[in-house]
């Protein structure tokens, strides 16, 4: 019998060292005991428990319409930031702008909530906007560090595309704008849905940001559980990590099994267009 080789052990055991608590973590949701670590039977009791906290429930809610806005325009801004980047030949201040852009990606959390904080405070001084921090001041808090990551991903995409395929568009007689939708944005759709996920995903996931930018009327849902949590681990904080990950699970196997659709009937567009020529 051939041994495994070093790089599958290891391999092995990362996946093993990644998952395994999760797995612990959905076996232990089904507990019946209201202690975490003691096993008492199988009970979906706090299931029900958890569908019956108004606040968990508000708090999902919240947690998800900022960190769908804050995707969407963090997509927006990153794809604009993107096209800078890579299509725009070189300008004075483009090395300033691609930091600025990136900087969000090695800046601690705490001074980048800190400093939005500072500014929130000294606008609503100057001008009066805005007059009480909640869910308005989270999605521009989310979106100006959601946008950094999108760029990231949108500019690595765009740096692909072959330029000839758009060249030959405008040949064509397609004026810019209408390549952009019908060439340009279909090439690099997958980018685009992979930085939204990603952007949702660091949104829906973000504490300390928003625990800077919130007030008493937006209340995320990592900040109602580092609230529970440090009253103690509940095992209604179990059930909701285990929807959590079930949601994330068929979200990230629904986005791969269509951007592999699209990129298969893109590649028998290609090949049946190259057939026809």
């Amino acid at each position: 019998m051939r041994k495994p080789s070093f790089t599958t052990v290891m391999l092995i055991l990362g996946l093993v060292f990644l998952y395994l608590p999760m797995l612990i973590l959905v076996f232990y949701s089904f507990n019946a005991s209201r202690l975490v670590t003691v096993w008492a039977g199988f009970s979906g009791r706090w299931y029900i428990e958890l569908f019956r906290d108004q606040q968990i429930l508000d708090a999902v809610w919240t947690s998800l319409r900022i960190a769908f806005f804050s995707a969407s325009m963090a997509v927006c801004l990153g794809t604009l930031a993107a096209f800078v980047m890579v299509r725009f030949a070189r300008f004075r201040g483009k090395t300033a702008l691609a930091s600025m852009i990136t900087a969000p990606l090695v800046m601690p959390e705490v001074i980048t909530g800190l400093s939005l904080l500072l500014l929130f405070v000294h606008m609503a001084e100057l001008i009066g906007w805005p007059g009480d921090r909640g869910m308005v001041t989270i999605w521009i808090a989310h979106t100006t560090f959601c946008s950094a990551y999108v760029a990231v991903v949108v500019s690595s995409r765009l740096r692909e595309v072959d330029l000839s395929l758009e060249e030959a568009a405008m040949d064509l007689g397609a004026p810019p704008v209408k390549t952009f939708f019908q060439i340009t944005l279909p090439v690099i759709a997958p980018a685009l849905a992979a930085g939204w996920l990603l952007a949702f995903t660091l949104s829906l996931d973000d504490l300390v940001i928003a625990s800077f930018v919130s007030g008493p009327g937006a209340t995320t849902l990592p900040m109602v559980v580092f609230s529970s949590v440090r009253l103690g681990v509940s095992p209604k904080i179990n059930a909701l990590a285990t929807l959590i990950i079930l949601a994330v699970s068929l979200a990230t196997f629904l986005a791969w099994y269509m951007m592999r659709r699209s990129e298969a009937k893109r590649r028998q567009a290609v090949q049946l267009a190259m057939q026809e020529a």
